[in-house]
């Protein structure tokens, strides 16, 4: 297996995605709020099995070949409680996916692990730019993008799990992240 780290943040540990992960995934993931603006590739009604099958046979290949690192989210107060998901890819316009149980959003938390998973993009794996596709529906991810200092590069129709909706293609160069990560650290 391609290793990679575990990540922190203030608030959260993201732990390397194990086969192990699958049953509190099989209990978190399947949710409408979680699901409906994720890609139509995702199956809906989720099947018992989606997060077992998902995990062996799709993300840990896509992390052995080396082009894929996903983490579990765990929030520091229950370390062992798997509340989401964030990943990278190295796949043309399509570079970070996440998803996070309802019951924690609106607290920050996905910001922070994207903060990180972006850092480790930049700087572990040396990539020039960062792109997420998105519905223009889904106003709690674009939030985060905002915040991240990304802009909408283009806008087209996509497939999600809820259909066919308007979608934006949000970027940020390593130059801009940077720049705005060292605003930030001298705003402090």
């Amino acid at each position: 297996m391609a290793a990679y780290p575990p990540l922190e943040t203030p608030r959260l540990l993201l732990q390397p995605l194990t086969l192990d992960d699958a049953p509190q995934i099989q209990r978190v993931f399947p949710q409408w709020e979680v699901v409906r603006y994720l890609s139509h590739v995702v199956p809906w009604p989720y099947p018992p099995d989606g997060a077992v099958t998902f995990i062996r046979d799709t993300a840990l290949p896509a992390i052995e070949r080396g082009g894929n690192w996903n983490w579990t989210l765990r929030h520091k107060s229950n370390p062992l409680a798997i509340i989401g998901s964030i990943a990278l890819r190295l796949s043309p316009d399509k570079n970070r996916g996440f998803w996070l149980a309802p019951e924690w959003h609106r607290q920050g938390l996905m910001t922070e692990a994207s903060d990180a998973v972006t850092d480790y993009w930049f700087d572990v794996l040396c990539q020039p730019v960062l792109r997420v596709p998105k519905a223009i529906a889904n106003e709690g991810s674009r939030r985060i993008s905002e915040k991240a200092g990304m802009r909408v590069v283009a806008t087209f129709e996509r497939d999600f799990v809820c259909g066919r909706l308007p979608a934006e293609l949000w970027e940020i160069t390593a130059e801009r992240w940077r720049e705005l990560r060292s605003q930030r650290e001298i705003a402090g």
